[in-house]
């Protein structure tokens, strides 16, 4: 009996650790799941990466997303894109799955491109030579290309806005200049659309630029509309601004 007993434990223990191995080894994964994105809408990406700035991301986001939700208007799709699958941790620690790498995946024509801040955009972000010839695929066939605060280095290292007027960071603007000395840069505004481009000082104020997009494709009442819905005092006339269409 004792030794049947023995057995018993012997069995019951390398069960246990063979339970507590496989629990140490299994990494759960993370489901992508590729957005769903309806016709007749203008797809909206957002380029994020390794210390992308939270508000700069998710104001816009919050935006253009509330477009779904009103009638009688062509809306957007909102999906971020990024040079990987893993997730990205915002400059804050927020953790976000892109849900389409740029490098891999076949993406769908691109209408507007949001360029949010993020940590590394005025050095080593500007070396990614695979993120920079992505943006300027895209802007190939884009009707907008925009960008908050530092995001506009990144247009600008593409070669975006050699002709047009753009903003960016009010801390910022002498380093712009400095390195980028072609450039119209504009100060004193809290956002520049010229042509197709649109550039804000970001921060906060990356919702008036969005929402003067919105104003601009679906006009004042809708814009007017989705600011309410967040709780945001809406008039574009207020807005410190340089527009050249």
């Amino acid at each position: 009996m004792v030794k049947i007993f023995g057995i018993l434990i012997s069995t019951l223990t390398l069960v246990s650790c063979e339970g507590t191995n496989t629990l140490k080894t299994q990494k759960p994964e993370l489901e992508r799941i590729m957005p769903k994105l309806k016709p007749d809408r203008y797809n909206v990406a957002f380029l994020i990466m390794e210390g992308t700035y939270n508000t700069e991301f998710t104001a816009p986001y919050d935006i253009f997303q509330h477009t779904q939700y009103r009638k009688g208007i062509r809306a957007m799709n909102t999906f971020t894109v990024a040079n990987t699958s893993e997730p990205v941790t915002t400059f804050e620690g927020l953790r976000i799955l892109p849900d389409m790498d740029y490098t891999k995946d076949s993406l769908p024509k691109i209408d507007i491109l949001v360029v949010p801040s993020a940590e590394h955009h005025l050095n080593t972000d500007l070396k990614d030579t695979a993120m920079l010839n992505f943006v300027k695929r895209v802007d190939q066939n884009a009707l907008f290309m925009t960008s908050h605060c530092d995001g506009a280095f990144v247009l600008a290292k593409a070669g975006l806005l050699d002709h047009v007027s753009s903003t960016t960071f009010p801390s910022d603007i002498d380093r712009y200049r400095e390195m980028f000395p072609n450039l119209q840069v504009k100060d004193e505004v809290l956002f520049v659309h010229d042509g197709k481009y649109i550039t804000s000082v970001g921060g906060a104020k990356s919702f008036e630029a969005a929402l003067y997009l919105c104003e601009l494709l679906y006009g004042k009442e809708i814009a007017e509309s989705i600011a309410k819905g967040l709780v945001i005092n809406w008039d574009l006339e207020e807005v410190p601004r340089f527009i050249r269409q």
